[in-house]
C-alpha cells in the first residue's frame, strides 16, 4: 500500500512527461534535461544563406538558452551601455572578473514568435546596479528560464526570480539575495519545474541552499541548507528503472534527494566544484565534478540505480563499488554538460576544441578527437535525428555519427560571433543563440 501511495504522489505532482512536452525545449537542455530531441527533426546542414528562417538581434548580453512552448520563444538578457564584450583567444575567452557593480543594467525577458521571430512582448522586471561582480566571460542573464506551458519563470541570480503568464502579464517576483561567488565569477545555475515547485540550486561562497518556490505564487515551499561553495550546475530529474530522483551536483558532494520527502537518498564526494549537469538512463547516472584549479583532474563517475547512503569511494585507487559502476579522475576543463546518446557518452573540452566519447557502461575512452576548426566548447552537445551536434564558441557546428569511432558528417558555420548558449529544438526547428543574435534554423 505504501508503494502504491508513493506512485500516486509521483504521478500527481507531474513527473510524467508526455511526448508532446518532450518535443519542446521548455527548460535547460530540453524538457527531460538530456539534450536529446526524441521527436523533432531539424536540418543537419545550415549557414548564413541556407536554412536560416530568421535571425533577430537581441539587445544586451545573456548566455541563457532560449526555451519554447507552442509558438512562443522566451529568452533573457541584461542590458547596459558599458558592457564589456568577451574577447576570444586561442583556447577560450579572456579570463578574469569584471566589477560591473557601478553600471546601470536592465534585466529583460523577451517573447518571440517561433514561426516568424517577431517580438510578441518584452518585459523589464529589474533595473539598477548589480550587487555582485561577474566573470568577464559571464553575463547577468546566464540562467536559462523555464516554462510549463502556462507561465514562464526567469531567474536572474543577482536580482531574483520573476514569473509572467504567456501574454507577458506579471504574476510574481521574489528576491533570493545576492551572494558572492568564487573569484567573482557570478551565477549560472538554471531553474527547473518539479510538480508545483520551481527548484533553484543556489550554491555560493556565503550561504548555499536548494529552494522550492510555488510556481503559481512564488511562495517558498521548502528550503534545504547545503554544505557547499560555488557551483553552477542545474538540478536533474533522474527517472531510472527503480524510482525518480532529484539529483543536485556539488563540489563537496553529489547528492540525490527523494522528490517527495526531499530526504537524501545517496551522496558521493566531489572534487571541489562543478559547472555541468548530470545525465542518466534507466540504469546509470553520470556525474562530473572538477577540481578547483584549471584543468586539474576531477571525478567522473557512473552511479547505479538504487544507490543509498554515502557511496563515496574510499581512495583514489578504488574505481568501483556496489553502487558505483565505474569512475575515473578526468583531467580537462569543461563547462558543457555530457550527452548520452547512441551508445556513447560525449564530453567536450572548453579550452581545446576536443570531443571525447566514452563507453557509458565501462567508462572506457572510445576516442578523443580535436576538431580542426574549433577553439573550444561552452554550449552543451545535443542529439537529433540519429546524429550528434557539437556547437563551438565560434559558431561552427560539427555533425557526427554516434558510435565508438569518430565520423564527421558535416560542418556548419554561422557569422563570427561567440556562441556559448546551448541549443533549443521544437517542431523541426533549431534555435541557436550567439552573442548578439538569435537564429531559427529550419528547412
Amino acid at each position: 500500500m505504501k508503494i502504491c501511495r508513493h506512485i500516486a504522489v509521483l504521478l500527481g505532482i507531474g513527473f510524467v512527461v508526455t511526448s508532446a512536452q518532450a518535443d519542446e525545449w521548455t527548460r535547460f537542455r530540453g524538457s527531460n534535461g538530456n539534450s536529446v530531441a526524441s521527436e523533432s527533426k531539424h536540418p543537419a546542414e545550415w549557414g548564413e544563406d541556407s536554412n536560416v528562417a530568421w535571425k533577430v538581434k537581441i539587445p544586451g548580453r545573456g548566455w541563457s538558452q532560449p526555451v519554447v512552448t507552442g509558438d512562443k520563444v522566451f529568452v533573457t538578457t541584461a542590458v547596459t551601455e558599458n558592457e564589456e564584450k568577451p574577447k576570444r583567444f586561442d583556447g577560450g575567452v579572456v579570463p578574469g572578473a569584471k566589477d560591473a557593480t557601478k553600471d546601470e543594467y536592465q534585466w529583460k525577458v523577451f517573447c518571440l514568435s517561433l514561426k516568424t521571430g517577431k517580438v510578441l512582448w518584452e518585459q523589464t522586471p529589474f533595473e539598477g546596479k548589480p550587487a555582485q561582480p561577474k566573470h568577464r566571460g559571464n553575463t547577468y542573464a546566464s540562467e536559462t528560464p523555464v516554462t510549463d506551458g502556462e507561465r514562464v519563470i526567469a531567474y536572474f541570480g543577482v536580482k531574483g526570480v520573476v514569473c509572467y503568464d504567456l501574454a507577458g502579464k506579471p504574476q510574481w517576483s521574489k528576491s533570493l539575495g545576492a551572494h558572492p561567488h568564487r573569484a567573482g565569477w557570478g551565477y549560472g545555475s538554471s531553474p527547473i519545474i518539479l510538480g508545483d515547485a520551481v527548484v533553484l540550486q543556489c550554491d555560493n561562497e556565503q550561504t548555499s541552499f536548494l529552494l522550492g518556490l510555488d510556481k503559481k505564487t512564488g511562495d517558498e515551499l521548502w528550503r534545504i541548507e547545503r554544505d557547499e561553495k560555488s557551483n553552477w550546475s542545474t538540478p536533474y530529474v533522474w527517472k531510472n528503472k527503480l524510482r525518480t530522483e532529484l539529483v543536485v551536483a556539488g563540489g563537496k558532494k553529489m547528492r540525490s534527494y527523494d522528490p517527495v520527502t526531499r530526504e537524501v537518498l545517496w551522496e558521493m564526494a566531489g572534487s571541489g566544484r562543478t559547472s555541468v549537469s548530470p545525465v542518466g538512463d534507466d540504469e546509470l547516472l553520470y556525474v562530473d565534478s572538477t577540481d578547483a584549479f584549471w584543468g586539474s583532474p576531477g571525478i567522473f563517475a557512473a552511479i547505479r540505480a538504487g544507490a543509498s547512503g554515502d557511496i563515496s569511494l574510499p581512495d583514489a585507487k578504488t574505481t568501483s563499488s556496489e553502487f558505483v559502476a565505474w569512475s575515473q579522475m578526468y583531467k580537462s576543463y569543461r563547462n558543457s554538460s555530457p550527452l548520452l546518446f547512441g551508445g556513447g557518452l560525449y564530453m567536450l573540452e572548453q579550452s581545446a576544441g576536443i570531443v571525447r566519447c566514452f563507453n557509458p557502461k565501462t567508462g572506457k575512452l572510445q576516442y578523443q578527437q580535436r576538431l580542426p576548426e574549433s577553439t573550444g566548447f561552452a554550449a552543451s552537445p545535443w542529439a537529433n535525428d540519429g546524429k550528434v551536434f557539437l556547437l563551438d564558441d565560434s559558431g561552427v557546428t560539427a555533425v557526427i555519427e554516434p558510435g565508438p569511432q569518430f565520423k564527421l558528417i558535416s560542418s556548419n558555420r554561422l557569422d563570427d560571433e561567440i556562441f556559448w548558449s546551448s541549443a533549443a529544438i521544437s517542431e523541426g526547428q533549431l534555435l541557436l543563440r550567439g552573442q548578439q543574435h538569435l537564429y531559427c534554423i529550419r528547412k
